[in-house]
């Protein structure tokens, strides 16, 4: 058939019959990308946020074992008891103390151990993985080790060096008694300085190269490439691994219970709450500790979730 001599709508129609269009691909929507996580965050829900939501409802109420005629909604007397007892202010300050100081020096010497190893010499991969073997021990067994191979007064580590050092009338101190909070927090430092020192060690292997190549051309030291060049860039590896240890330093029980029992000044918040629940069998009173202590950590975790975005976002560049 000449087409050529109809109009040009008639050619359009007729060629368009020789040919099929493909049919329509509708897009897959967002639930069925989701769908295969959906049992993961169902089961979540139920692991963490169902206990949460009864923990919250009992906080509510005054619900004591050793007096079960008294069981009935109390409101926010919990909540006001919890910020008025000078035993809970106590343990809030021991928890910020502990934190802050096992934090701090976990920082410290994490740093140094990661620039240490950032460094090539013979076995270094030998060494990384005995570095971070302290971390990899169960708490419990970390403060079991601590309590009875060091800080022993009949067979310790410490006082044997200190008679081997100092002879068989070297003083022979009880560690956990003369010092319990120190003692506490020398045992985290021994477990949480491998976890700062993995994150350090990180960012010290995205380090710009020929950034630290340019300035040793130009004549610059080695504390002057730390200071203008290798800390400015872990200023964000550095505020991550403070607010994550910070994260789990607030929660830390094991030691506390193991080491001192929470004695002598060294019950903190999770300490506390164990106390309350299982001594005082106040279960109204430690819910309301307990939501004050997620409350706590809650506030810690967004700070960490916001610096790991922003990390994430400078890499991206």
């Amino acid at each position: 058939m000449n087409t050529a001599s109809l109009p040009d709508s008639l050619q359009a129609s007729v060629a368009g019959r020789g040919r099929t269009e493909p049919p329509e691909r509708r897009p897959r929507g967002a639930w069925a990308r989701r769908a295969p996580l959906l049992p993961a965050l169902i089961f979540m829900i139920v692991v963490t946020q169902l206990p949460f939501v009864g923990t919250l409802a009992i906080s509510f109420m005054r619900w004591n074992a050793l007096d079960p005629a008294g069981r009935g909604f109390g409101g926010l007397a919990n909540y006001a008891h919890a910020l008025t007892d000078p035993a809970l202010r106590t343990s809030i300050l021991t928890t910020v103390e502990l934190t802050v100081t096992v934090v701090a020096v976990s920082l410290l010497l994490g740093l140094g151990a990661a620039l240490l190893l950032d460094r090539r010499f013979l076995g270094r991969g030998l060494v990384r993985t005995m570095m971070i073997t302290p971390f990899l021990v169960v708490p419990v067994a970390s403060a079991l080790l601590w309590k009875h191979a060091l800080y022993n007064a009949s067979y310790g580590l410490f006082d044997g060096l200190l008679t081997a050092v100092a002879g068989d009338d070297a003083p022979q101190p009880d560690w956990l008694s003369s010092l319990p909070l120190l003692s506490v927090e020398a045992s985290l430092v021994w477990q949480w300085t491998p976890f700062m020192m993995l994150i350090l060690l990180a960012g010290l292997q995205s380090r710009p190269l020929d950034a630290v190549e340019a300035a040793r051309v130009d004549g610059a030291n080695t504390w002057q490439i730390f200071r203008y060049i290798t800390l400015p860039h872990l200023r964000r590896y550095l505020e991550l691994a403070a607010l994550l240890g910070s994260i789990y330093v607030v929660q830390n029980f094991d030691a506390v219970f193991t080491l001192t029992s929470g004695g002598l000044g060294t019950a903190n918040l999770p300490y506390t709450v164990y106390r309350t629940f299982y001594e005082g069998h106040d279960y109204g009173q430690a819910s309301a500790d307990g939501v004050i202590v997620v409350v706590l950590t809650t506030l810690i975790a967004t700070l960490a979730l916001r610096t790991v975005l922003s990390l994430f976002r400078e890499e991206s560049r």
